[in-house]
């Protein structure tokens, strides 16, 4: 019962991580990554849609963006949704595609964005001890019904805490990573 335990916070922790890398390729670092405009949404025929599920994108240059709607009538729904978002991008609207000319990163804005990164990684930190004391509740209710000894509960809160180090060292990495790559003038 106690290695279900580990090995759930193992995979939830494996989930943070994911969402952790998911939500960092969203931080603009300069370059022009189709990523970036993954949390931006438009409304589609009553609901709301990434523009990635409205529009071809590509990036022809490093530093442009280039989005083609399927939709030619969502062109401007499109715009004034990039507009709204915390991009600092201007879209070029030409009445077939937008274009996205992602400026260089000033170092203010470098600055901003490492700070962004830092609170995204404490978040997934966080996380990451929360699911540590879940598991840890749960193998404390598993001793307190007699269904653990106490030198498996130690054992497995052991491990959990392995656990919890390797991930939060893994953010660390990740973060660092991000870190250099929005500092790379």
């Amino acid at each position: 019962m106690s290695q279900e335990i580990v090995q759930d916070a193992e995979q939830r922790m494996g989930k943070a991580l994911q969402v952790y890398q998911r939500d960092l390729a969203t931080v603009r670092a300069g370059r022009a990554s189709v990523s970036m405009l993954d949390k931006i949404t438009v409304e589609y025929y009553g609901s709301q849609m990434p523009v990635t599920q409205v529009a071809t994108v590509n990036s022809p240059e490093p530093r442009m963006l280039v989005i083609t709607p399927w939709d030619k009538s969502m062109l401007h729904e499109i715009e004034r949704a990039i507009q709204k978002s915390d991009l600092g991008i201007n879209p070029n609207n030409d009445g077939i595609v937008i274009r996205l000319a992602v400026p260089a990163l000033t170092e203010q804005r470098r600055q901003e964005l490492v700070k962004v990164v830092h609170k995204m990684s404490e978040e997934c930190r966080i996380a990451v001890r929360n699911i540590r004391r879940d598991a840890n509740d749960a193998l404390k209710k598993q001793e307190k019904a007699g269904a653990l000894s106490e030198d498996e509960l130690r054992r497995s809160a052991d491990k959990i805490q392995a656990l919890t180090d390797r991930f939060v060292n893994e953010i660390d990495k990740v973060t660092e990573t991000k870190e250099a790559d929005i500092l790379e003038v």
